[in-house]
């Protein structure tokens, strides 16, 4: 099959031309800056996922946020030429919800610079949802757990942080908690919802919540690293989402994220080019 990954060159969007390519299929990857090819003028760019977005940067940069999650969306929804249409929003949207089931309403404040993250994934959701076409689909990803280069999530950031000086200090609390999904489980899932989903809008994760005492356990336990926690370390815990619709429609069974955590600690640890001081 022909895919088209916008943000391909991103953590998950490269993750997934990979899977893609080493399955045979057909992948393009044009520039996120790109314009789409109109309707009718062009072959069809198959299946598009649209894995553009910010993460933990988005509050320094809220006009490339906006962008990312709405702007650029636009001509590629209005004016391309497709099979289907898959937007990747987060299950971050559901951080003043009293319900991660994906009907409940979408909560959030316009006056606190935190829920922009949210607000602008809502709004290229509701660009999405709101055209009668039910090839276009929304998926709400958890935290994807996988190596990568930027180190702007929790888990890869406390790994640099580990690799530099053989010590972590958490900012946050060991009570904190919330869901994370394997990189293997998105790569594996998303195609087939882009394909074949019977629904719009999907959660994908892996139901369970853990602990940032847990990750950081098994940080400790693959590599020997000392912990510490700032004396000022706020807490946080969000609700276990709600992957029924994934499990019943494609017999979804996540992995479990911690071994994976162990394996990219190991890594981590055995290939850091950094000399410790003695």
């Amino acid at each position: 099959m022909r895919f088209t990954i916008l943000g391909g060159s991103g953590f998950i969007g490269g993750a997934l031309t990979h899977r893609l390519q080493a399955e045979g299929h057909e992948c393009c990857t044009p520039l996120h800056t790109s314009l789409p090819p109109c309707a009718g003028e062009t072959p069809c760019m198959g299946h598009v996922l649209y894995c553009i977005g910010l993460t933990a940067d988005f509050r320094s940069r809220p006009f490339d946020t906006a962008r990312a999650h709405v702007s650029h969306l636009i001509p590629w929804l209005e004016h391309g030429n497709f099979e289907s249409f898959l937007y990747l929003s987060s299950t971050r949207v559901y951080v003043r919800s009293t319900s991660t089931h994906e009907g409940a309403p979408v909560i959030a404040h316009p006056d606190e610079p935190d829920d922009l993250y949210q607000l602008t994934k809502a709004a290229g959701e509701s660009i999405c949802l709101s055209l009668q076409d039910a090839r276009v689909r929304v998926v709400r990803l958890s935290t994807v757990v996988g190596r990568r280069a930027d180190t702007h999530d929790f888990v890869n950031g406390l790994l640099a942080e580990g690799a530099r000086s053989r010590r972590v200090e958490l900012q946050s609390h060991l009570d904190c908690a919330k869901d994370y999904v394997r990189l293997e489980d998105v790569t594996m899932l998303l195609p087939r919802i882009a394909v074949s989903g019977a629904r719009r809008l999907y959660n994908v994760a892996s139901g369970v919540n853990l602990t940032h005492a847990s990750v950081c356990a098994a940080i400790a336990e693959a590599t020997g690293w000392e912990l510490s926690v700032h004396p000022n370390a706020r807490s946080s815990k969000f609700l276990p989402i709600d992957i029924t619709r994934v499990q019943k429609e494609f017999g979804f069974k996540p992995k479990e994220v911690l071994p994976a955590i162990r394996e990219m600690a190991r890594h981590q640890a055995q290939n850091s080019p950094t000399i410790y001081a003695q």
